[in-house]
């Protein structure tokens, strides 16, 4: 049995997760997990659903027939082989703690990825990048140089495939552009409680509010 992963967002309204739940049991899916967002500032929803496909219907049957859905709702949607390993670039700075629980992540198999190569702005951890048998890409940022710099980074992402990069506090500000170029294929790991306690030091704003 295959599994798959189902990705959906439109316009909030009623009938939407009837409408894909009985999809899928019709083609003889049965769903593992599902999370639904409503986003009430934009009128948005959104939705994530895993599920197997017991009586093996593939994964081009099931987008054909997913269409009328889709236009009904002008939805955007994309149906995912869970099979399929995302290759995934990770940027660090000076502190790693994120960029190791990945790391560990990886290695025992929690996290189905394949890690295309790491980017930092320093040194630090390229040892560790290393000895886990990774590609380790050092671009210097300066604020002079940050253009280059970038187009660089884009020039690493077209050449291994990159599909996400994921920031494991990577202490850089990306610009707009380059935001723009890498839009709904980059993702912040931030220790803070976005919105609220934004730029440095959040743990100690967050304490002094008695959070």
């Amino acid at each position: 049995m295959k599994s798959y992963v189902l990705t959906v967002s439109c316009k909030s309204t009623r009938g939407i997760v009837a409408a894909i739940t009985g999809y899928l049991a019709e083609q003889g899916c049965n769903i593992v997990d599902s999370s639904q967002f409503d986003d009430l500032d934009t009128g948005m929803f959104f939705m994530r659903v895993s599920f197997i496909s017991e009586e093996g219907v593939g994964e081009a049957a099931l987008v054909e027939g997913f269409k009328p859905i889709a236009e009904k709702f002008a939805m955007v949607a994309e149906f995912h082989d869970s099979r399929k390993r995302m290759k995934v670039l990770l940027m660090v700075s000076r502190f790693g703690h994120c960029l190791n629980d990945l790391l560990y992540r990886w290695k025992i198999g929690a996290l189905p990825i394949d890690i295309v190569g790491v980017v930092s702005n320093h040194f630090d951890y390229q040892k560790v990048v290393v000895n886990h048998d990774i590609p380790f890409h050092h671009i210097k940022v300066t604020k002079e140089n940050k253009p280059q710099a970038e187009a660089q980074l884009l020039e690493l992402v077209e050449q291994t495939g990159t599909e996400l990069v994921v920031l494991a506090r990577y202490m850089q500000v990306l610009s707009d552009a380059m935001c723009r170029k890498m839009s709904g294929r980059i993702i912040n790991i931030h220790h803070s409680f976005l919105p609220s306690f934004k730029g440095a030091n959040p743990y100690k704003q967050a304490y002094e509010r008695g959070v």
